[in-house]
C-alpha cells in the first residue's frame, strides 16, 4: 500500500503519520502539494516531523509531488485501486469497503487536510470514497488519527 498527503500542512501530523506508517508496512509516502517532507531543500532535518516520527521518516520511503491529481492519474494507469478518505456524499463508511481481489496488492490511500478536505477533482478520480462514522457533536478526526484507524483496517 502506498499513501498519498495532499496539503497537509501539520509537520506533527505529518510525522505521526510516518510513524504509523512504519508499523503497518506501509511501502511509500508521497508528501503532495504543501505537505511538508522529512527534510528541507539543504537536506536538513525537520525537527517537527523527526519529533513524532521517532526515525519512522528515514524508514519509509518518500518522495514529494507537486500535483495529487497527476500522481493518481498516474497510479490509475498503474491500475492502482484509490481509496480517498473524506466526509462527504458518496462516502461509505471505512467498514464496508470493498477492494477487488487482484486490487488488494495495490492500493494507494488519500489523506487530505483537516480544513479542506480533498478537491472534488480528487475525489472524481477515488475508486472509493471512505469515512469514519462519527457518534458526537464533531465531524472528523485528526488525519494522523484518521489514518491510523484507516490503514490498520485496509492492511487485514
Amino acid at each position: 500500500m502506498i499513501v498519498l498527503l495532499d496539503d497537509i500542512r501539520s509537520r506533527y501530523n505529518v510525522g505521526s503519520i510516518f510513524r504509523t506508517a512504519d508499523a503497518v508496512g506501509i511501502e511509500k509516502i508521497y508528501a503532495c502539494g504543501a505537505t511538508p517532507v522529512p527534510v528541507d531543500v539543504f537536506g536538513r532535518p525537520c525537527s517537527k516531523i523527526a519529533k513524532v516520527a521517532l526515525g519512522a521518516e528515514k524508514t519509509v520511503a518518500w518522495e514529494k509531488k507537486v500535483s495529487s491529481i497527476r500522481l493518481i492519474n498516474q497510479l490509475k494507469k498503474q491500475e492502482f485501486f484509490i481509496i480517498c478518505a473524506e466526509v462527504c456524499a458518496g462516502a461509505i463508511s471505512y467498514t464496508d469497503i470493498r477492494i477487488p481481489e487482484f486490487k488488494k496488492e495495490r492500493i494507494a490511500l488519500v489523506m487530505g487536510n483537516e480544513v479542506g478536505g480533498l478537491s472534488q477533482k480528487i475525489l472524481e478520480r477515488a475508486d472509493s470514497i471512505i469515512a469514519i462514522p462519527m457518534r458526537g457533536e464533531k465531524e472528523s478526526l485528526n488525519v494522523s488519527v484518521a489514518f491510523g484507524i484507516l490503514v490498520y483496517h485496509l492492511i487485514k
